[in-house]
């Protein structure tokens, strides 16, 4: 069995649903354009959703603290937002570094610290046995030919093809590992660029680059070659100290 609230509650809630005229004190419905009583022209109750927010506010909590809350609630949901946004895009580009260096035709190579156009393998000597008779070297034995890299001419100012910006975060033996992999692919001329050391070059990133040109045009038909060999994304960058 239900219970009714005591009258005078009913008759506060009443009060409180019912505006009154602010000329006569005649109660009125909130869809009424004039008071009956009197004939005064009625305030339109306010519309948006600014306003419906408030009054539904009001009709739960039954205080109200200002429309300013509602800009704040939602600066809120953005930097909310936009921080679950950073974190997904860090921990994609995280997993992307990894499966490129994982997926790699050569591997990961060590960290080195060997400079810009030296061989990216050891350059001790190695010695042939000397071949007596009809007997075959050992396929162990035969020297590798040592992979170099193109290193840029100090002070020069030129034109070459940028095959990939690499960011430095993920360390120079990625970039490494993507040096052999453009050079086993057929390419000539290619190097490392640290883009902090050059005014035209925007800082932050290791440059893939192949060829080095004196003029535009000649660095167009390289990136052309390049994008033929697997590289779809190469173009011409100036290079200025």
């Amino acid at each position: 069995m239900s219970v009714s609230p005591p009258p005078g509650e009913q008759l506060d809630r009443d009060a409180l649903a019912t505006p009154e005229c602010p000329r006569c004190g005649t109660r009125y419905e909130p869809d009424q354009e004039y008071c009956l009583e009197c004939g005064l022209r009625l305030p339109a109750e306010a519309t948006g959703v600014i306003p419906r927010l408030s009054r539904g506010w009001r009709r739960r909590l039954g205080w109200y603290p200002g429309d300013w809350v509602w800009p704040s609630l939602l600066a809120l949901l953005i930097a909310a937002l936009a921080g679950l946004g950073a974190a997904a895009f860090v921990s994609h580009d995280e997993q992307r570094a990894g499966y490129v260096t994982g997926t790699s035709p050569i591997g990961a190579l060590p960290v080195t610290t060997a400079p810009l156009g030296t061989s990216l393998t050891p350059t001790s000597p190695t010695t042939v046995p000397t071949q007596t008779g009809t007997q075959p070297l050992a396929p162990s034995t035969v020297p590798a030919t040592p992979l170099t890299l193109k290193a840029w001419p100090a002070g020069r100012s030129g034109w070459t093809v940028v095959l990939q910006a690499l960011p430095t975060r993920n360390g120079r033996s990625f970039a490494l590992a993507q040096a052999r992999a453009a050079i086993h692919g057929g390419l000539q001329g290619v190097g490392i660029i640290d883009s902090s050391q050059f005014a035209s070059l925007h800082p932050g990133y290791y440059l893939l680059f192949t060829g080095i040109y004196s003029s535009f045009d000649d660095a167009n038909t390289g990136a052309t070659t390049a994008r033929s060999h697997g590289y779809p994304r190469a173009y011409p960058q100036q290079v200025t100290p």
